[in-house]
């Protein structure tokens, strides 16, 4: 491996690994089950590849340079991230009630189209894959096998990174999942969603103002 790719890996790492919507989601699911928390990992890994394909593709390009239908993008993710955030908090608020101690029960293909749709209805990962991309293609080097190479390490990055921390909230779940504790970590994720949802709502909303 070049002194390149290194270097790329290890920026990609952190961006994947960086706590955001994506982070918090799988956190969310895992304290469902294990299952959830795998399925909703994949669901991300498998909408990081749309964005690497789309950045290899240069249709990023078209997201930066039509500002108006980045911001709907970005406006659509952004509510979707709300909803799960609000979704969530309703269920904290729910299961105070006598008799409602029991976690919610997620599908695998709920989980997995959670991670995929919170993913993939992020217009920044794009932009962002297409602004790094480049960075690392040796000059005269023919581009698209390169920026394919990228975008693979990208995906194995994410299939390495969020079915590990799945795995890892499911390794704590015996305390993660005691009532007064579940109820306490959904509240600050479902927190954390409503705030992310609502900085990525308001964003593309001050912009149009």
């Amino acid at each position: 491996m070049d002194g390149q790719l290194i270097a790329f890996t290890g920026i990609a790492a952190g961006l994947v690994a960086m706590p955001g919507a994506d982070f918090t989601v799988v956190v969310r699911n895992a304290l469902v089950s294990r299952r959830a928390g795998i399925a909703c990992a994949l669901g991300i890994a498998a909408a990081l590849l749309v964005h690497t394909a789309l950045a290899v593709a240069g249709v990023a390009a078209v997201l930066t340079a039509v500002p108006p239908l980045f911001r709907a993008l970005q406006l659509l993710g952004g509510a979707y991230v709300l909803y799960l955030g609000l979704r969530t908090l309703q269920s904290v608020r729910g299961r105070r009630e006598p008799g409602a101690e029991d976690p919610p029960v997620v599908s695998g293909a709920g989980a997995l189209r959670q991670g995929f749709v919170t993913n993939a209805l992020n217009p920044k990962a794009t932009v962002t894959f297409l602004s790094l991309l480049p960075q690392f293609v040796p000059a005269g080097s023919p581009a698209m096998p390169r920026t394919l190479v990228l975008a693979l390490i990208v995906v194995a990055l994410a299939l390495i990174w969020f079915p590990a921390l799945a795995l890892l909230v499911d390794r704590l779940g015996r305390w993660l999942r005691r009532p007064r504790t579940a109820r306490a970590i959904e509240a600050v994720t479902g927190t954390a969603l409503t705030v992310l949802g609502l900085g990525l709502v308001l964003e593309p909303l001050l912009a149009w103002a």
